[in-house]
């Protein structure tokens, strides 16, 4: 068993993370496997050097280990590059050019249903041609997959994937209608990145041969957008786990804007590690 835990360097880290990453943690330990730490900084604007060494500084708290060197995706803008240079081979990107607003203001019009997916509204298809665009891979440009075309590639495969979480536990079935209506042309490149998280999560996991993915349940819907490329980059899948999220006292799940709920604070304020573990209602986990 290859776990990981993979954090953006972008503000302090809080409890949900904590959770996150002992769950990982206990699951590969008591496994006998690996718990591995990645480093999520494609989002270089916002990404610091000092909420790097402070995440390494939180897991050695929590009594994290992991093994060296620490994968950052920012050394590896590369291989997602590849990976987009493969789909852009295949057929299944086209530019785009629509912004926020543009995407808001065509939803709005009478005609459109507004469904929402893993990333916010579904994309109404504004700048989908009606052919596969030629020519090279464009730089510096915002790339969406051509669901239509991925959800015809795969037609007659077998989509979906093994989930342990206490939710969905389970063999979960991916339907060609819920990529289509639920899901959508999903940004694969961002302009400002040259990637996206969800790709390159997908090209990470595989490169670290990560056999369960570990994460908050907030992420289970994008898992579709996951497993659909794995196929279409013939990468493995691993299995999911999508634990219960931690919220505040209004229901709200934490967010790094949560600075109160900070590990550091915890531990500044004279807490241990098994404080915090009693705290989130953890012990060490069995052997799946």
């Amino acid at each position: 068993m290859r776990t990981r835990f993979a954090p953006s360097p972008t503000g302090p880290l809080h409890l949900g993370h904590a959770f996150s990453a002992l769950t990982a943690f206990d699951m590969a330990e008591a496994a006998g496997g690996t718990f591995l730490l990645r480093i999520e900084d494609i989002d270089r604007s916002r990404a610091r050097p000092e909420w790097e060494a402070q995440i390494e500084t939180d897991l050695a708290w929590l009594d994290i280990r992991w093994p060296g060197p620490v994968r950052r995706q920012s050394d590896h803008l590369d291989a997602y590059r590849r990976a987009l240079q493969t789909l852009w081979d295949r057929g299944f990107l086209y530019p785009c050019s629509c912004s926020r607003r543009d995407i808001l203001t065509a939803l709005d019009a009478p005609q459109e249903g507004v469904t929402h997916g893993p990333d916010g509204p579904v994309y109404p298809g504004t700048c989908r041609p009606a052919a596969p665009p030629s020519g090279p891979l464009p730089v510096d440009a915002a790339l969406r997959i051509d669901m239509r075309k991925a959800v015809q590639a795969i037609d007659g495969k077998s989509l979906g994937f093994t989930e342990t979480g206490p939710r969905h536990a389970g063999t979960v079935h991916l339907s060609p209608d819920h990529l289509l209506t639920h899901v959508g042309d999903v940004v694969l490149a961002r302009r400002d990145m040259g990637t996206s998280y969800h790709l390159s999560v997908c090209v990470d996991d595989a490169a670290q041969e990560v056999t369960h993915v570990v994460r908050g349940e907030d992420l289970f819907d994008a898992t579709a957008i996951h497993v659909l490329l794995q196929r279409l980059l013939d990468l493995p899948s691993p299995v999911y786990h999508h634990h219960r999220l931690i919220r505040d006292a209004a229901g709200r799940r934490l967010a790094k804007r949560d600075d109160a709920r900070a590990i550091a604070r915890y531990r500044e304020d004279g807490l241990t590690s098994g404080d915090l573990r009693a705290r989130l209602g953890l012990s060490r986990a069995p052997a799946p």
